[in-house]
């Protein structure tokens, strides 16, 4: 028996658990969940995940994991190599430290941008259950954030080849992971930008990236 992945190939979310669990070489069973025809609210999907959101990770043991960072948890403990969320106690705190920054400063200003703005989600400005209607200055802040958060990036890696530690990491996954996900606003790293693009491209030819 393999754990089972929900997942929906085009959103950023359950690509971040795609590329843990190749980095990992862990093998699961994948099953679709088409958030474009909004299969994420059916009966059956909440029954699974009442949050109505993918990624969602069902165990062997039936238990279910709705959250990047509880997915990433579990799968550091039960398959340990190779480790990417740090082996020190200074390099744990510096994984959970810039991840924590990637997805406050840079996913959710991605996702406050497309989803204050996309003409499909008119009444969906937020993930979950409950619908709430856009608000086009929430997008506005939205792409100043993550303008702003490129250039904190690019200044991190300035003579790094990993955005956190010495290695590959998670806070890695979800960076290259948001830079995808910011072309969808039409915002990519700039020629100015060289740090960022260098790692963009190093990270992206690694075979998870394409998980």
């Amino acid at each position: 028996m393999t754990i089972t992945l929900y997942d929906f190939a085009l959103a950023p979310s359950p690509r971040r658990t795609r590329i843990f669990l190749a980095e990992k070489g862990v093998a699961y069973d994948n099953v679709q969940v088409d958030l474009g025809s909004a299969e994420q609210l059916s009966d059956g999907f909440r029954k699974i995940n009442p949050a109505c959101t993918v990624p969602a990770l069902k165990l062997e043991d039936g238990t279910v994991l709705t959250e990047n960072d509880g997915i990433a948890a579990y799968l550091e403990a039960a398959y340990p190599e190779p480790p990417l969320l740090g082996v020190t106690p200074a390099e744990k705190g510096l994984v959970a430290n810039w991840n924590a920054r990637v997805v406050a400063e840079g996913l959710s200003a991605a996702a406050e941008t497309l989803r204050n703005t996309s003409k499909g989600m008119v009444d969906r400005a937020t993930t979950g259950p409950i619908n709430f209607k856009q608000i086009p200055e929430l997008a506005e802040r939205g792409h100043a954030r993550l303008t702003a958060f490129m250039d904190t990036l690019n200044d991190r890696l300035k003579g790094r080849d990993f955005v956190a530690i010495d290695c590959y990491s998670y806070a890695d996954i979800t960076a290259l992971v948001l830079v995808d996900f910011a072309k969808w606003v039409k915002i990519e790293p700039t020629e100015a930008q060289e740090n960022l693009r260098r790692w963009h491209k190093a990270v992206s030819a690694r075979p998870s990236a394409s998980a």
